[in-house]
């Protein structure tokens, strides 16, 4: 009897030993979390600029003598001049230029619809009806200018409160480009490592390595979406400079996010073209007519499915997914977040749900 108790008094010791042991494992792993919780939006956006850009990053290691340091300090500064200073550029265009855009465009609804031109007319065989076509669209058209009015302030709002977000959101860049530097610098240390505790906690359950998928998916992801973005703005951008657009710059960022939705830089183009249509630049605006379908538009249809054939590829809901919900979650910075993050859980949650399916199927063969 004394056994049993001393026994059963043994086996409640271990019991409280290993419930103190793990509240104190809680307990550290809270406490990690909580001090790591401000970065996360930082550590992320790290992690998928790294992962995309590697390959350049072990060019110019290997152009600079194997030296880690050197190298990892040039792709930060790239970093910087090519994500840091844009974005806080763009927050200063917004804080200044939407203001004064916004009153000119009142001014311009307030002008009423566009008259054709005197020329228009006097084009042989269509002249007169290409002349009452542009009148009975200008006649229709004043609803939609009524319309657009009261659309004026809440959209003059959502960009001003953009700018206080990208604003908000430089701060976790500069804290990105610091923790890349030690990512790029220990990059390998770190995947072995990475490695070796997904073999371990996964024991080889996906039949893949998950930071090859992982790589090859972000990278796919970064090229197909934000590249030909990317791509967009910097054709729009030169098109609005060319033209003399006011805020070219602003208008060329603002291509590079609705670049992610089907026909979302027409908007900007094509604004541009009546807004040069309004001052009687015809020229003008047939040059940005033209640029917007010759140039960006056709980036989008050739460039874009270039990128994404070579990587992983989103369809447009997942994007919008991606997209809205970085925002939501992490702020502006999450544009850039978003979309890859969710395309990795999607390509592991494929991968994971389809391979024991395929074990499933040899089973028979591997008993007969």
């Amino acid at each position: 009897m004394d056994v049993s108790q001393e026994e059963a008094k043994k086996s409640m010791e271990e019991r409280i030993l290993q419930f103190i042991q793990l509240a104190v494992i809680a307990i550290v792993f809270i406490s990690c979390y909580l001090v790591i919780h401000p970065f996360i939006p930082a550590i992320l956006f790290a992690m998928v600029v790294c992962i995309s850009t590697w390959p350049l990053y072990l060019r110019l290691r290997s152009v600079l003598w194997e030296k880690p340091t050197l190298a990892s300090l040039l792709m930060v500064m790239l970093l910087i001049m090519l994500v840091i200073i844009p974005s806080a550029l763009l927050a200063v265009s917004l804080a200044d230029n939407v203001t004064a855009t916004f009153d000119t465009v009142k001014v311009f609804l307030e002008h009423g619809p566009i008259e054709p031109p005197l020329w228009l007319k006097e084009i042989p065989l269509f002249g007169e009806r290409l002349n009452s076509y542009w009148q009975g669209l200008a006649s229709g058209g004043k609803e939609a200018v009524m319309l657009f009015k009261e659309l004026l302030e809440p959209v003059r709002n959502f960009l001003l409160n953009l700018g206080n977000v990208i604003g908000q959101s430089l701060l976790q860049m500069v804290f990105a480009a610091f923790i890349g530097f030690f990512f790029y610098r220990d990059g390998e240390a770190l995947i072995q490592a990475l490695r070796n505790g997904m073999a371990k906690l996964l024991a080889g359950s996906l039949g893949a390595d998950p930071l090859a998928l992982i790589h090859d998916t972000v990278t796919g992801v970064v090229h197909g979406i934000f590249g030909a973005a990317l791509a967009q703005a910097i054709a729009a951008t030169i098109g609005f400079f060319i033209a003399g657009v006011p805020g070219a710059f602003l208008l060329g960022a603002a291509t590079f996010f609705l670049a992610m939705i089907p026909m979302g830089p027409t908007l900007l183009w094509g604004g541009a073209s009546v807004w040069f249509l309004y001052q009687e630049s015809y020229g003008w605006a047939i040059f940005m007519v033209l640029w917007g379908v010759l140039v960006i538009s056709s980036i989008d249809n050739f460039v874009r499915p270039y990128l994404i054939s070579r990587g992983s590829s989103l369809s447009f809901l997942l994007i919008f997914l991606g997209v809205s919900g970085g925002i939501v979650a992490y702020g502006f910075i999450g544009i850039f977040i978003g979309p890859p993050i969710l395309a990795i859980g999607i390509t592991l949650v494929q991968l994971w749900t389809e391979y024991p399916a395929t074990k499933s199927e040899n089973l028979p063969e591997a008993l007969s």
